[in-house]
């Protein structure tokens, strides 16, 4: 059977960030399951308009980048759920399977003081209050009650891995601007 999958094709943002991908299909109304890349998916509820790439691997149903109009998303028990205008039964929502979903970052939420994305953070230097560059986020990980800053940083050549708790106890502050977050840490920690 044919499926009714109508998708526009759509160039991707500059800002666009990658926040999720479509598990499944959900129901037979054309809903669907989205996996988030974070604990706090916000920006996939703010966001009415979603741009979707295939998955690198298994089948395409669409190539290039589209875009979809969000008609709902909202989160059902440990997952969230979404449909979107063209999405009208369950063979268009399959053919979604394993689409990365992005949003302009310009479409997120707006952070409230001492709050972050962790995609603003990634790629930040970090140094110490004595100015000891301890090397740059490369990545966030959350451990249940905290996230840690995962850093990346060179010694004698190779390449190297430092872990710092993302809490104020540590983080004395995050300068966006300047790309650079100071912590009240120490190398050899």
């Amino acid at each position: 059977m044919a499926t009714s999958l109508h998708l526009e094709a759509a160039n991707l943002p500059e800002d666009a960030i990658e926040v999720a991908r479509i598990a499944d299909a959900w129901g037979v109304k054309g809903w669907f399951k989205v996996v988030p890349h974070s604990a706090d998916p916000e920006a996939l509820f703010s966001a009415k308009r979603w741009f979707l790439q295939p998955s690198e691997r298994g089948a395409k149903a669409f190539s290039g980048t589209v875009l979809l109009n969000i008609r709902q998303a909202k989160d059902h028990s440990d997952t969230v759920v979404a449909w979107a205008e063209g999405v009208d039964d369950r063979d268009a929502a399959e053919a979604l399977r394993g689409a990365r979903v992005f949003v302009p970052r310009s479409s997120f939420p707006s952070t409230g003081t001492d709050e972050y994305y962790w995609v603003d953070l990634i790629g930040l230097q970090v140094v110490n209050r004595e100015g000891v560059a301890l090397g740059q986020v490369r990545e966030l990980m959350s451990t249940g009650p905290q996230t840690v800053l995962v850093l990346a940083y060179e010694q004698d050549g190779k390449a190297q891995e430092r872990m710092i708790p993302f809490v104020s106890a540590f983080v004395d502050k995050v300068e966006l601007a300047e790309k650079r977050i100071t912590v009240d840490w120490q190398p050899d920690y």
